[in-house]
């Protein structure tokens, strides 16, 4: 068979063993992937080429069991813009997605213990401004006036058997900031330098990133503490209500007659 031969033979999924149409296979180690199996991947996961096909039938039944844990999700906290972090602080979960169809996206439900760590990433990129001369030219100001364009980041790093960061732009278009004046201009220097948190729109999504990481960190903290309480060992102490020697519940109660125990 010669080369446009090959290019144009079918091939077949070896996960759902379902047809490939042309152009839509994903190559795996050690065989082929459609597009429809692909798309029910984890939007973090980035190593397919690299993962077997028994690798990825793994991920996809995690993926199944994902959407059950997805329907008993109850938000009761929303951070971001576009792509958001949606909390159920009473569960101690967390999910990263710009969706609102959250049955129909399926986004990785995620441990507050899961956070390994989580930081705010500003990129940001520099261009000079230049003006038009008598002849048309290109011309610097003097002094050099320079254009700022900004990217948000948060990365969350997390324990999970097929992703180990989620990393998402918090700002949908670049924010600009010029040095000079204007409305995107930052015209405030602190100690001779250009200072871009004058920049409504600037301080607008680091306020943002600084809200998501530090929710996740305290949030991740707080999972540590209880589960550090957790595992302590138990110590018999005496009923204020029944006089009995107990070993508290989970609850802090007696075991005996249900009484709290203080402190």
């Amino acid at each position: 068979m010669g080369i446009f031969g090959k290019l144009f033979e079918k091939k077949e999924c070896s996960v759902c063993g379902g047809e490939i149409g042309l152009l839509g296979n994903r190559k795996l180690e050690d065989g082929n992937l459609c597009k429809e199996c692909a798309e029910k991947l984890s939007p973090w996961f980035d190593d397919r080429r690299h993962s077997t096909v028994d690798q990825i039938k793994e991920q996809l039944e995690y993926r199944e069991a994902n959407r059950a844990k997805v329907e008993g999700f109850c938000v009761t906290r929303t951070l971001g813009e576009d792509m958001k972090v949606l909390l159920d602080e009473d569960a101690g979960l967390f999910m990263v997605t710009e969706s609102n169809r959250l049955a129909e996206a399926n986004p990785d439900v995620l441990s507050f213990s899961d956070v390994t760590g989580c930081v705010l990433d500003i990129d940001e990129d520099r261009s000079e401004l230049t003006r038009e001369g008598e002849d048309g030219e290109e011309i610097s100001y003097n002094p050099p006036r320079y254009e700022y364009d900004y990217d948000f980041h948060v990365v969350i790093h997390v324990r999970n058997p097929y992703f180990d960061e989620i990393r998402f732009r918090l700002n949908g278009s670049d924010v600009t900031v010029e040095e000079g004046s204007g409305q995107n201009a930052a015209i405030i220097r602190s100690g001779g330098r250009f200072d871009p948190t004058q920049n409504m729109e600037y301080r607008k999504y680091k306020k943002m990133g600084e809200e998501i990481v530090e929710a996740l960190q305290q949030a991740r903290q707080q999972a540590r503490d209880e589960k550090a309480v957790a595992a302590a060992p138990k110590v018999a102490v005496t009923c204020p209500c029944c006089g009995a020697q107990t070993i508290p519940n989970a609850n802090n109660c007696c075991e005996y007659c249900g009484g709290v125990i203080e402190g």
